[in-house]
């Protein structure tokens, strides 16, 4: 029973990251797409840590979307940014050495 669970904790996330990946900002995919907007831009910062890695690997894929509406987008991204990585160190607990 417990092999059925490590599996199936393994396959929700490796499914979950596949994902995330389909959302990456990609210039060349988006060029004829409306500008990304505010929502997309909230999007776009909680994944930035993948876009990152797999921007590494893939000359095409960037971490900021370039066809976006100005202000709003770039409103969403830093908000998702900043709270994402802050909330990580809100869920730390502190220990008292």
């Amino acid at each position: 029973m417990k092999i059925y669970k490590s599996i199936f904790m393994t396959m929700l996330i490796v499914l979950t990251l596949l994902a995330f990946t389909a959302c990456i900002p990609n210039p060349e995919q988006n060029a004829t797409a409306s500008p990304a907007g505010f929502f997309k831009g909230v999007w776009h910062g909680w994944i930035a840590p993948i876009s990152l890695i797999v921007g590494f690997f893939n000359d095409s894929t960037r971490v900021y979307e370039p066809n976006n509406t100005g202000w709003w987008y770039d409103f969403g991204f830093y908000m998702a940014v900043i709270s994402g990585f802050g909330g990580l160190s809100l869920a730390r607990k502190n220990r008292d050495d």
